[in-house]
């Protein structure tokens, strides 16, 4: 108990110290916390759109895919005759059958997309009973007729669409239009998709191009029986094994499968975000409670030598960090549940709409955050609390601060030396691997030893770094700036660990700034190395026959190609086999992209009966140029081809992809089953180059889905997408940059109470307000740079040997970002002012006596 009241008066007594370590528990919990309740909540919101959509058994296709995409870009169906045979089973209360498609694109009247900007599908497809459950008609009525169409109200708000209006729906099968003659409400949140109804022989003629077959059937139970029962008795009615029957449970499930692996993609990486920020907190704690420690050794030495314990010393210090943790947990639990709330505000406001009302905050979620802050905090405070029970009764004779450890410094010395030798030594074998997916594990390792070993000799780098930037930087400010830099190095191990916060992160801003800018690069290299042609179309859909055929018709092109993946498994003459499929083209693809191959020519490629091979293909199973390859087209038959050239792959842009002609391909797969382009290159004709790109561009007007880029839109595209990525990963990181600067701020202030005396004496002998605040700025802003000098340095090795691991995929062009480097370089010095300004503010405001006074 009396432990427990010492901790609790020490505790309180330090509040305004404890509060910024506080806040850095109370970030990194509300982020932890905020993305469980995020996804959570969009899998919540899931969960209940698959529950209502779908009815009590549901029977498809055996190959249908739960997104209903298949390559020739018609829905798989089945034929009406398995309607009529489901209706007899059993238990059936009533059937009908349902057309649905997400490989379309509907465009207003002015050609302007009307689906989701986030990625959404657009689904059309037959308005039946079934979708009574999850959606309702607020304003008009279904589509009676081939001239009408109903849309949802999300999609009608957001492109401000009203009765009348008419629509364009692009099919593979051909374009057509409908006008809206209703708008139908969704019961539950429609997280962002855009639905159009047509009637039921419309959506077959239009969206399957036949009629009498639906992409699925829908069947509600009778009273009284169960939807395994019903699922068994439609089996025994239709033949077992002849189509895929499932449950509402079986069919959400499936459904939720596809999401649920986007959303943990999405929790893990946030989750990885708030562990560095963790990681960066656990420094800025143990700088809290070392430096408290230390201002209290003499208060620890009278409790020692009135009866006090090692392990109630220790205990003592460890029970404020609990409470620390406890206080900062619980702020932060309650801050990561507004922080999924912005989120959603934030989703809502850029298209995916996600409602409040189905917010899911689990039982687990606070516990977590609280188990989490708190085991992280006291870990934190371990060493101060053990170093606080080593003090001694004598300590409570001497002036405060601990004596430093010279064997506990060499031994830390040694061994953070043996750590960063280990982790240099990683990262100059994974630049040397021969295999990217080896070298990244090795990658891995280096990364790990490395910042662990700079964590560790941070107080050893701090001496001789600190006076190199105080020796560029501080010369010009005298005296002064002199104060500054011996406040700095007065302790290495604080001015260490305090760096080391702002080095992690910066350390994987350095990373990512070079990886990518090397991605942008090497993608841009080989695009002028190896790209002929002058225009690539492509988009979100397939390219449907019709805008093929726009683009072929267009006037100035020289010529067109075409370019489509092919589902296909190849067996090779030793019996090894892959299904990674094919690439079926034009024979002018080798003139738009200028290939090199290790044997044979690629032109022989598109030959009759003749195929290329990649060279890790042919490495792998032993394939040679001349040799027979058994090709089963999915949908079509089998083929025997001829290797007739083997492509090197050392190579970004189609790696890996085996060439044959669109003629090759026509022999093997039936019409029906040819997929539509997934991207189509075109050169103009000699000097016509601005007037093709702009006929081409009008050409596409009519299909807003695709773009038209000529090599500089690719190369901007490309820029654009990395960069996109990179500001978001930022972003996040800035989170770890934030708490990064609590901990300087809290460095400083500590460190001003501690130099109360000091600073009362420095001002009694002449030195302004003015100058001290100075001094106290200069010392933050040489702590901020040590810390980004080690970062940067740090990521740019990562991000170095990270290239030469893409170089192995093809990724050839190091490139170091200097105007980003040294903009962040930069920003560290303002990161430093701003931390400086609270600290320095307090201490110019000190009472010269009193802080004379101090003891």
């Amino acid at each position: 108990m009396t432990v427990l009241k010492t901790s609790m008066r020490n505790f309180f007594a330090h509040k305004g110290r404890m509060a910024l370590s506080a806040v850095a528990v109370l970030l990194s919990v509300a982020f932890v916390c905020g993305t469980l309740v995020f996804t959570d909540t969009m899998n919540t919101t899931f969960d209940k759109l698959f529950a209502a959509t779908s009815s009590d058994v549901t029977v498809s296709p055996k190959a249908a895919k739960s997104d209903n995409t298949p390559q020739n870009g018609r829905p798989d169906s089945l034929p009406a005759s398995v309607l009529e045979r489901a209706k007899k089973a059993q238990g059936v209360k009533y059937a009908e059958g349902a057309v649905s498609s997400m490989n379309v694109t509907v465009v207003n009247s002015a050609n302007k997309n009307m689906g989701s900007s986030t990625g959404a599908p657009t689904i059309a497809g037959n308005w039946t009973r079934n979708d009574l459950r999850s959606m309702e008609i607020t304003s008009g009525h279904a589509p009676r007729g081939p001239t009408e169409t109903m849309v949802d109200a999300d999609t009608a708000d957001k492109h401000h669409l009203k009765l009348g209006d008419e629509l364009r729906t692009i099919a593979v099968t051909g374009d057509f239009k409908a006008r809206i003659v209703g708008i139908a409400t969704f019961k539950v949140t429609n997280p962002g998709a855009a639905v159009v109804y047509f009637d039921t022989a419309t959506a077959q003629r239009e969206l399957l191009g036949t009629t009498g077959r639906f992409t699925h059937i829908n069947l509600s139970t009778a009273t009284g029986v169960t939807n395994d029962t019903l699922k068994q008795n439609v089996i025994s009615s239709i033949g077992a094994g002849a189509y895929k029957v499932q449950t509402q449970k079986e069919y959400s499930d499936e459904n939720r499968s596809g999401v649920g692996s986007f959303m943990d993609v999405i929790k893990y990486a946030m989750l990885g975000f708030a562990g560095i920020a963790f990681l960066v907190g656990i420094f800025l704690i143990i700088n809290t409670f070392s430096m408290l420690v230390a201002q209290r050794t003499r208060e620890i030495g009278l409790m020692r030598a009135i009866g006090s314990s090692r392990k109630q010393v220790n205990r003592s210090v460890l029970v404020e960090a609990t409470l620390l943790g406890f206080f900062g947990s619980i702020l932060g639990v309650g801050a990561g549940v507004g922080l999924a709330v912005g989120l959603m505000k934030l989703m809502s406001a850029a298209g995916m709409d996600l409602s409040t009302r189905d917010l899911t905050v689990k039982a687990t979620t606070p516990v977590i955050g609280l188990v989490l802050g708190v085991v992280v905090t006291v870990l934190a405070a371990y060493l101060p609390a053990r170093r606080a029970g080593k003090v001694s009764p004598m300590a409570a004779l001497r002036d405060a601060g601990t004596p430093a450890d010279g064997k506990a410094g060499l031994v830390r010395g040694i061994i953070g030396l043996v750590l960063t030798g280990a982790g240099t030594f990683a990262l100059f074998t994974a630049a040397g691997a021969d295999k990217a997916s080896d070298g990244s594990l090795v990658l891995g390792a280096g990364v790990v030893l490395t910042l662990i070993g700079f964590v560790i000799i941070g107080p050893l780098l701090a001496g001789g770094v600190v006076r190199v930037i105080s020796a560029v930087l501080l010369r010009f400010f005298g005296p002064v700036g002199r104060m500054a830099e011996r406040n700095a190095l007065r302790n290495p191990r604080r001015t260490g660990a305090t760096g080391a916060a702002l080095m992690i992160g910066l350390a994987l801003v350095a990373c990512l700034s070079v990886v990518g800018s090397s991605m942008v690069a090497s993608a841009t290299d080989e695009l002028d190395k190896t790209v002929g042609t002058d225009f690539i179309i492509q988009g979100n859909q397939r390219i449907v026959p019709q805008a093929a055929k726009a683009i072929e018709t267009t006037p100035g092109l020289e010529h067109v190609t075409h370019y489509r993946d092919i589902e296909a498994k190849i067996v090779a003459p030793d019996d090894s086999s892959d299904s990674d499929g094919v690439t079926a083209a034009d024979p002018t693809y080798a003139q738009d992209l200028h290939r090199k191959t290790t044997a044979g020519e690629l032109t022989a490629a598109y030959g009759k009966d003749s195929m290329s091979v990649g060279s890790k293909f042919a490495t792998k199973h032993h394939v040679k140029l001349g040799d027979t390859l058994t090709v089963a087209f999915k949908g079509g038959s089998t083929a025997k081809l001829k290797v007739a050239a083997i492509t090197d792959d050392n190579v970004a842009i189609d790696q890996g992809a085996r060439y044959l002609s669109t003629e090759t391909m026509r022999k093997y797969l039936p019409a029906d089953r040819i997929p539509p382009d997934q991207i189509m290159f075109a050169s103009a004709k000699n000097g016509q180059e601005k007037q093709a790109y702009a006929a081409l561009k009008k050409s596409m007007e009519q299909y807003p889905q695709y773009q038209v880029r000529d090599q500089s839109d690719y190369k901007q595209e490309l820029k654009d997408q990395i960069g996109q990525l990179l500001n978001m990963v930022y972003g996040l990181l800035a989170l770890a940059i934030v708490v990064a600067v609590l901990g300087v701020i809290n460095t400083l202030a500590l460190s001003v109470v501690e130099r109360t005396r000091e600073i009362g004496l420095m001002r009694a002998i002449g030195m302004s307000r003015r100058q001290l605040r100075r001094m106290i700025r200069l010392e933050s802003v040489v702590i901020a740079l040590f810390g980004a000098l080690l970062g940067l340095g740090l990521g740019m090795g990562w991000g170095a040997t990270a290239q030469k691991l893409l170089a192995l995929e093809g990724l050839k062009v190091l490139e170091i970002p200097w105007p980003t480097i040294i903009g962040v370089f930069i920003g560290s010095a303002f990161v430093g002012l701003f931390a400086a300004l609270i600290p320095a503010f307090r201490a110019g405001r000190m009472n010269v006596l009193n802080a004379i006074a101090t003891d």
